[in-house]
């Protein structure tokens, strides 16, 4: 059973990457695309760490989801900061940083 939720995590955390690579002209859909990659990494961490019986990708996962809730404070600062000074939030406005 745990197996099955490992593949089934793993295809997750492909479709996630995929977003980040396939989505790349909106920066809010690439926040969110690696906020779902690093919680189903965790996913993965959890569900293998039960199946072998290891605290050890337990522990890892807390590490993950504070990694995950800092990018995106700072993802979602940063992201509110520009859209403030420049009134979009599209991709192409960071090549233009010049003022």
């Amino acid at each position: 059973m745990q197996l099955d939720l490992v593949i089934f995590n793993s295809l997750f955390l492909l479709l996630s990457l995929l977003g980040v690579f396939l989505r790349r002209y909106n920066i809010l859909i690439i926040l969110i695309c690696i906020e779902l990659s690093l919680l189903a990494l965790s996913l993965i961490f959890i569900s293998l760490s039960y199946y072998l019986d290891n605290i050890i990708g337990k522990i890892f996962t807390l590490f993950i989801l504070t990694l995950a809730a800092t990018e995106s404070a700072l993802g979602l600062g940063i992201l509110l900061a520009f859209f403030r000074t420049r009134g979009f939030i599209l991709l192409e406005g960071f090549t233009t940083l010049k003022n």
